[in-house]
Parts: structure tokens; sequence; C-alpha cells
């Protein structure tokens, strides 16, 4: 399995499982609040992770350091992802927040796929990735299924509140996930420990300013907890998902989230299910299996390159390089082996092989 869809499924578990539990700090305290001590959470422990690898670093010889180089963030793509936050970490969460309140985490957790779907649009219309018929499929069939929990009952059809928060949550968070892809080369953690740490003030800061009555610390560390694994450790996979699948394509994988957030909330919080909501599961699980199916390969021309991301240089079984991409000099001790991060120049090239829209493959169709 390539590392990008495993690290899509990683990442998907953790924010799947995160849902049906934030849901439970939820009725103890604002939506503002818990955002704010989500993202925090997140932000703190990433940070924590950087000064711990900055360290680890310290101890090593010059010439281990030389191919454990950090791709850093660069001026140009500050813009990136100060619109990224503003739209995943600040707008995204308070919605999600607000719709879970009136609304069971079950059916809130499958309307999350609908993520998926509007990353896709996005990444298709706006950043111009590559799409096909069976990807279109899924893509209908996911929307199908959210629609149809998204109805709310009554005598005159009507769309519950609730749900329209939660779609406007998995907009936001699909902008955030385009505009992500922009900087996904660089380093996953310093992305995503500044968009915790980002976020959370922002959200900290609109709690204390409307009077927000703060939790017991138990409670808000147990938030911190859980925003540091369900949505920092998770943002991380989920940035080297994008570097390695395009923005689509991760989302397609991540639709997997919700079928586990919603498995947790029927068993953890004992929560009812009726044929709507196993029908829309079942259009779910359609619309997935088509995304996870879709190949795509034909001859593209590579465009002379010079950036910075970790990368390996496999060998296939007949001693060739399995990856065509990364064939060069390294000025700096090295095994041969090893995962490893420095700058390095692409040549042109034109070939034909499956790929993925990944930060190698963004050429148009």
């Amino acid at each position: 399995m390539p590392a990008g869809i495993l690290h899509a499924l990683l990442a998907a578990a953790l924010f799947g499982a995160s849902t049906p539990l934030a849901k439970l700090l939820g009725a103890q305290m604002a939506p503002t609040l818990l955002a704010g001590l989500l993202y925090a959470g997140s932000g703190i422990g990433l940070c924590a992770c950087l000064l711990w690898r900055a360290v680890r670093q310290r101890r090593q010889t010059p010439a281990a350091r030389a191919g454990q180089q950090v791709a850093r963030l660069r001026g140009r793509d500050i813009g990136w992802l100060a619109g990224a936050i503003a739209a995943g970490g600040v707008a995204g969460p308070l919605l999600l927040l607000a719709g879970l309140a009136s609304m069971p985490a079950s059916n809130a957790a499958l309307l999350l796929n609908l993520e998926g779907v509007f990353t896709a649009l996005l990444a298709w219309f706006a950043f111009h990735e590559n799409f096909d018929r069976r990807i279109l499929l899924g893509m209908t069939a996911i929307v199908a299924a959210g629609l149809l929990l998204s109805w709310g009952a009554g005598v005159q059809a009507s769309l519950a509140p609730g749900a329209l928060a939660i779609v406007g949550a998995c907009l936001c968070w699909a902008l955030d996930n385009n505009l992500t892809r922009k900087v996904a080369a660089a380093d996953a953690v310093q992305i995503a420990a500044w968009k915790g740490i980002v976020a959370g003030s922002v959200n900290l800061g609109a709690s204390m300013v409307i009077g927000v009555a703060w939790p017991a610390p138990s409670l808000a560390v147990a938030a911190g907890v859980l925003g540091f694994c369900g949505y920092g450790v998770s943002l991380v996979l989920f940035v080297l998902a994008l570097r390695g699948l395009g923005s689509a394509r991760t989302g397609a994988y991540f639709s997997v989230a919700p079928f586990i957030g919603a498995a947790i909330a029927i068993v953890l919080l004992h929560e009812a299910t009726d044929l709507r909501f196993w029908l829309a599961g079942v259009l779910m699980g359609i619309g997935l299996w088509l995304h996870l199916t879709e190949r795509h390969g034909h001859r593209h021309v590579h465009e002379p390159l010079l950036h910075t991301h970790e990368h390996a240089h496999a060998r296939a079984d007949d001693g060739m390089p399995a990856d065509p991409h990364h064939v060069h000099r390294h000025d700096f001790a090295w095994d041969g082996k090893t995962p490893h991060t420095h700058a390095h120049q692409h040549e042109a090239i034109a070939h034909t092989h499956a790929h993925f829209p990944d930060i190698h493959h963004r050429h148009r169709h």
C-alpha cells in the first residue's frame, strides 16, 4: 500500500474517533471554548514534538544532520497557510461543534463525508486536479447519502439547522485541505503546529471575550489530549497524505473517518439508528469504494523543479530505480536506503506510469 494511502487512513481513524468524544466534552462546555482547547492541545503537543526533534538533531553529528534537513515554510507559503487556518482552524470547528450540539453524533459523523466531496469539487474546478467518471460516481453516492442524513423529519420537509452547520464545517475544511495542499511539501509537523497554535489562540480568545465559563481542569486537559491526537497527529498524517495523493484523493480516503466516528458513537453513546442511517451508510460505502479503486496513468512531462521534502531512493528487483523522480547525487554521507530530507533538483523528464496528483504530478490533462 502506498504510504500516502496509509497516512490518509490513519488520519481518518484518529479524527473519526475524536467526533463522538468531542460531543461528550461539548455537553460540558461552550463550542468556542472546546474548539480552542482542542486546537491548543494540538498546537502545544506538536510544538513539544518540534522541540524534542530539535534537541535530538543537535546531538547528532554534522554528517548525520546533513540528510535530516527540515523543509521549512517559506514566505510565499504564509498566505496559503493563513487562509487554511482561518477556514479549517477557526470557522470549521465552530460550525462542527454547533452542529453536534443539536443532532446525534452518529448522524453527524456520517454527514462529515461531505468534506471529501467538497474537497474534490474544489480540487477539480478551482485547483485543476484531474478526475474521471469513477470518481464522479463515487462523489454522487456520497452526496446522496449526505442529503439523506441532513433532511430533517417533520410534516414539512426542511434541512435541519444542525445538519447545515455540519455541511458548513465540511466546506470550510475542504477549502482548508486545498489551501494546505499548496504548502504540503513543507514540514508537516510545523504546518500542523502553526494551525493548532493560531486556531487555539483565536478560539480561546473569543471565549474569554464573550465570558464563557471554564470547565474543571481535568476536562480541559482531556480536551487538550483529544485535540493533540484527533486534530494534531491526524493533521500531520493528513498533510503527508496530501503530499503523496493530492487533495481529492486524500479527501476520498479520509472519508472512512465518519464511519469510524459513527461506530464509536453507537457503541459509546448508545445512540439509536434508523433505516435512513443505514441507507446513508450503504451509499457512503459505495462512494468510498469507487474512490478507493480509481486508477490513473498516462504519458506526462515533468518540468525542472528544485524543492525540499522527505524522500527515498528505492530500487526495484532488477536494481533499477523504482522511483525515477529521485535520481540525484548527495553531498553528504548516506546509506542508500534511509528516507532523508534535503534540497534536490529534478531534471526534465517525460514518461508513462500510474500516478496520483502528488507534489511531483501537478500537471494539466
